[in-house]
């Protein structure tokens, strides 16, 4: 069974995570009501996506 032979240090592991940070969160403004939403899916202040109504809410 294969070991290492040495404790690997912080340093050396932390340097071989340096790309691995995240990534912000997407948001676009509501073509319909202007409001934050996430790409590619329904609105949720006014459920509308790409021009059809999906969702039921009071403001719609």
């Amino acid at each position: 069974m294969a070991v290492p032979k040495r404790k690997t240090a912080k340093a050396r592991r932390d340097k071989r995570r340096t790309h691995y940070t995240a990534s912000p969160v997407a948001v676009v403004a509501c073509p319909n009501c202007k409001e934050p939403k996430l790409p590619h899916a329904v609105c949720p202040k006014c459920g509308m996506y790409k021009g059809k109504q999906y969702i039921a809410t009071e403001e719609a």
